[in-house]
């Protein structure tokens, strides 16, 4: 085995991260220095930027630009609200109630836009200053708010799988998607768990109990938002279209939402327009910089050889996934979800495929995995943004945060060693 590739890469890469180099230049740039070290450097230069055209010549990641289109819509169409009332109506009376209706409000948020930071941006900017004003302390709200933002990340429609499909080589996007909702919703009970268990702790206040006809009053408002879900995974599921042209169908639908809630407007559209487009170019460049660190390392057969040496460890199913899971736990601390999906992958599918583990099943596993890195230092989107929504800061969240940390690495393992939460939808659906 050359070791001197990847001590190239890693090192290459961690350095330039070091010093503040923007994460998709850091990987492009260690991609291009690992093949100068194989391959003379006009070849090298072309190889690289032909990788990083490549890996976005794909029909399935149009799907991205139009869920994030879609995603903004709904943060601008009033969505958040109407879904907080309706949680409110379901759990508000519940020990924790407030903190209840953030994880159910996000998990529906998350679902709908797709976006942990626009739940973390709209839950937190609603529902922080009114639980503030129930007693409950700022940085218990914000803890709440930056886990649960993530669970819509696992909850479909999520752009994250679809990366994953396309890493994978080609695992059923739909069937990643059905895959998602038990190990999603069991993640948001968990939270609710330990949410309801502090609240008692701390004796925070208690709603009052909703009538019949509020819920249904609040259901009613909430239905069409609801119904995208049923549109886009039942269209899905049923075959009527794929998941490139059901993204297409969700921007429609939740454009003509907006202007029945009365929420967008026309003179908002290039506003939404240039946000999603500036977010989209990020993702992208995200994508294309993966994909080829992805190829140089199967260049380099570096897959290859950690699949050797992580097996040549043990051939112990549980062992293995103990070591991947923990690994990926600490790569979630230093790399975003896109970036990590597509380079480790291809690392740590190979081996898992040998053990008899699905790839769906393995999906849901690393996509879950990583969220919890969303919510961790240095590089955790979401837990800057809650942070900021909250105007507390990190040192104070984190005392909080440790045993929702705790709930959401419970489900994880929970997923990883009880396949059936994960495939039973899937093989229901016969996908």
């Amino acid at each position: 085995m050359e070791f001197i590739p990847i001590i190239v890469l890693v090192v290459s890469f961690l350095v330039l991260l070091a010093i503040g180099t923007p994460v998709a230049w850091s990987i492009a740039i260690s991609s291009l220095l690992t093949m100068l070290v194989s391959i003379p450097a006009l070849p090298a230069y072309t190889t690289v930027a032909q990788r990083i055209g490549a890996g976005l010549d794909s029909f399935a990641l149009l799907a991205i630009p139009f869920f994030i289109l879609s995603g903004q819509l709904m943060n601008k169409g009033g969505i958040a609200q109407r879904l907080i009332e309706f949680a409110k109506t379901l759990v508000g009376a519940l020990p924790g109630g407030l903190a209840l209706i953030n994880i159910i409000a996000a998990m529906l948020m998350g679902a709908i836009a797709g976006s942990a930071m626009a739940s973390a941006s709209a839950m937190g900017s609603i529902l922080g200053p009114e639980m503030e004003k129930e007693g409950y302390s700022k940085e218990f709200g914000a803890a709440v708010n930056i886990t649960s933002a993530t669970t819509g990340l696992v909850i479909p429609p999520s752009n994250v799988l679809i990366v994953y499909s396309l890493a994978s080589g080609g695992a059923s996007i739909a069937a990643l998607f059905l895959a998602g909702y038990i190990p999603g919703i069991l993640t948001g009970l968990f939270l609710m768990l330990v949410a309801m268990f502090w609240a008692k702790k701390k004796k925070y206040k208690t709603g009052k109990r909703s009538s019949l006809k509020r819920v249904v009053r609040t259901f009613v408002d909430a239905f069409p938002s609801l119904m995208l879900l049923v549109v886009v995974i039942g269209g899905i599921v049923t075959g009527i279209f794929t998941a490139t042209e059901a993204s297409a169908i969700a921007v429609l639908y939740t454009l003509i939402l907006g202007f029945i809630y009365r929420e967008v407007k026309i003179k908002d559209l290039p506003q939404i327009l240039l946000d999603s487009s500036a977010t989209t170019a990020i993702v992208m460049l995200l994508i294309g910089a993966s994909m080829s660190m992805s190829w140089v390392m199967s260049y380099e057969n570096i897959p290859q050889s950690i699949s050797d040496a992580l097996l040549g460890i043990s051939d112990n199913k549980v062992v293995i996934l103990l070591i991947i899971n923990l690994i990926l736990l600490f790569v979630g601390i230093f790399m975003d979800m896109t970036p990590a999906v597509l380079i480790f992958t291809p690392i740590f599918l190979p081996v898992v495929t040998k053990l008899g583990m699905d790839p769906v099943h393995f999906g849901i596993i690393m996509v879950l995995n990583l969220c919890i890195g969303l919510c961790t230092p240095p590089v955790g989107s979401v837990l800057f943004v809650g942070v900021g929504v909250a105007q507390t800061s990190i040192e104070k969240v984190i005392k909080p945060l440790i045993p929702l940390f705790l709930a959401m690495i419970v489900a994880l393992f929970l997923v990883t060693y009880v396949p059936q939460l994960t495939m039973w939808l899937p093989e229901l659906f016969d996908l």
